[in-house]
């Protein structure tokens, strides 16, 4: 009974240093949660960042919404696929936009087949006016030729509130506002090293980036690309079953502590 009693207050003693330990390492603090703080990395307290965005070129089965104007708007609307009541969603243009096929082409009215893939909105829009008036309209008509991508398509898988594919209308987001689009990334997230899986000519790359550093803002990889798919890790603490905040981990610990108390005195009454 002694040997019993002496093992079961080692066990207690290693399990009291442990509870201490896992209390000091594993609650979630500012520095996990907090974005782009500044690390050592920034040498005035003000720091100018310049866009290290690169164009977009368009990718096989992106859409595009290719708008043409002139000044007589009846000339113009073959070009323009008509709506209907279904509205400018992503939905209505998966049905009326131009999807590049597998050889990077588009079928636009009249003009056949375009060539588009590796090309920008802004170089389509001058490759579709070029086409337009030398098959169909003169200078006098006075084209003007708008061309979009149909919503910037990312995907948020992992640590993140909201799972899936998310759409914005903007021609230019920052991973910061992707991820609050989608809800934000939960506190038991891995902010430190987010992934960005992204589609190039030759196949997909995984890219890292570290949102709490300021200097992600300089990362070429600040912006995001149609067809990103950003992978949230969770964090190694979270595996522990410890809570997110100190009170929940030591609610925890007194659960854990209450069991081994009780086994303990129900042991020494044996």
């Amino acid at each position: 009974m002694v040997n019993l009693l002496a093992y079961m207050l080692k066990q207690f003693a290693f399990f009291t240093l442990f509870a201490i330990t896992l209390v000091s390492t594993s609650c979630i603090t500012n520095k996990d949660v907090v974005y782009l703080q500044d690390k050592g990395t920034v040498i005035s307290d003000s720091l100018q960042i310049q866009a290290l965005a690169k164009p977009y070129r368009v990718q096989i089965n992106d859409i595009l919404s290719i708008d043409v104007k002139a000044l007589d708007k009846e000339l113009v609307e073959i070009f323009n696929p008509t709506t209907n009541d279904i509205g400018n969603t992503q939905q209505a243009l998966y049905f009326t936009g131009f999807t590049v096929d597998l050889h990077g082409n588009i079928e636009f009215p009249i003009l056949g087949e375009i060539n588009v893939l590796g090309f920008t909105v802004e170089e389509i829009e001058d490759k579709v006016k070029h086409e337009l008036l030398q098959q169909y309209f003169k200078e006098t008509a006075q084209i003007f030729v708008t061309v979009k991508l149909a919503g910037l398509k990312y995907t948020t898988v992992g640590e993140v509130a909201s799972k899936g594919v998310q759409v914005i209308y903007q021609d230019r987001v920052n991973i910061i506002e992707a991820i609050a689009n989608a809800g934000d990334i939960q506190q038991t997230g891995d902010r430190t090293d987010v992934l960005i899986v992204r589609q190039y000519p030759g196949g997909q790359k995984i890219h890292h980036i570290d949102l709490t550093d300021i200097a992600a803002m300089k990362s070429e990889f600040y912006y995001i690309q149609p067809n990103d798919i950003i992978m949230v890790k969770p964090l190694k603490r979270k595996s522990l079953g410890a809570g997110e905040t100190a009170t929940q981990t030591l609610t925890t610990i007194a659960s854990l502590f209450s069991v081994v108390i009780s086994t303990y005195f129900l042991v020494k009454n044996l």
